[in-house]
């Protein structure tokens, strides 16, 4: 799963530059061969050849127990001409476990305005390349989604390979509804800002997911109950590990314990329930409160009364307000 990273942790990093020496024509670690060649010590599998489809695969892969990878995705993996990392050093893990022999290069925050050009031109000539993040599903909070969008934007074709993703399985362990859900990603650092977030997500008549970083739990969590209110919700850490753990409350509880137990281990996913149904309010009853403000307040402030009153939005109310005023 993708986390924010400090400006200079990616700066030094010992096999990255070898890859794009190699590949765009920089060297790869381990003295890989460019791209217009393959490197493999053996003829790769039949399946693997009919797996190669030019363009470019966003491939997902586990989020922490290494079996979670479906075969397809390592088809397309020893298959294609390149895989575009977010950390090589993280992907060579798994790429060694499965035997994928594949050329790698690093694809991320810190190079991703000068990398991506380079990708697109070899799609361009009819490249297979495959976009791995460290964990998880591409394009979630990571810099795959402006290749991806540039590959559309360009005519290349694109694929997905579909597998592990963190927010939902941590959707479906919460115990909260499934049927209709916002993936809101990292909340801002600051209190401030993150409330404003918060107060947009506010009305959403959905589950919410959020991504989160272990010293800023607690935190986030006690302005989610401070701004959506003491809602249902479940912290879930670990996934799919030896110790995964969904600890489920409302957002007040959640936020106690935490800030009493310290920033958990691991990576986070926050889900936290939709609004409780209101009850609707009649027509008749939302004009009789704006005819009463209306005689004291302007339109706008009329409106802003009654919709806080009723609980209700403020801009339909005030659309009703305008349509009032104007008949009075």
């Amino acid at each position: 799963m993708p986390r924010p990273r400090r400006g200079g942790e990616r700066a030094a990093r010992p096999s990255e530059t070898s890859e794009a020496r190699a590949l765009f024509p920089e060297s790869r670690t381990g003295g890989c061969e460019p791209i217009e060649r393959v490197a493999r010590s053996k003829p790769a599998p039949e399946e693997d050849r009919s797996a190669r489809i030019p363009g470019l695969a966003i491939v997902a892969t586990p989020i922490g127990n290494a079996q979670d990878i479906t075969l397809r995705a390592i088809a397309v993996l020893r298959a294609a001409d390149a895989i575009a990392c977010e950390d090589t050093r993280v992907s060579e893990k798994l790429l060694r476990r499965y035997d994928i022999a594949t050329r790698r290069l690093a694809y991320h925050d810190h190079n991703a305005e000068r990398m991506r050009p380079k990708l697109l031109a070899r799609l361009k000539e009819g490249a297979a390349i495959a976009l791995i993040s460290d964990a998880g599903t591409p394009l979630v909070s990571d810099p795959g989604f402006k290749l991806a969008r540039a590959a559309i934007a360009e005519g290349i074709p694109v694929t997905a390979v579909p597998g592990a993703s963190a927010t939902l399985a941590a959707l479906v362990l919460s115990g909260l509804p499934c049927d209709r859900f916002f993936f809101a990603g990292f909340l801002p650092a600051r209190e401030a800002a993150r409330r404003r977030a918060l107060a947009e997500l506010k009305e959403i008549p959905a589950t919410l997911l959020f991504l989160e970083t272990a010293p800023r739990l607690a935190a986030a969590l006690a302005d989610m109950a401070a701004v959506l209110g003491d809602r249902s919700a479940a912290v879930a850490r670990e996934l799919t590990k030896l110790h995964e753990e969904v600890r489920r409350g409302g957002l007040g509880e959640l936020s106690a314990h935490f800030a009493a137990a310290g920033p958990p281990k691991g990576e986070l996913v926050v889900v936290v329930g939709p609004p409780a149904a209101q009850e609707a309010v009649a027509d008749a009853a939302i004009d009789e409160a704006l005819g009463a403000a209306l005689k004291t307040m302007s339109v706008k402030d009329a409106s802003l009364t009654v919709a806080a009153a009723l609980g209700l939005p403020r801009r339909a109310v005030y659309a009703r307000a305008l349509a009032l005023a104007g008949r009075g």
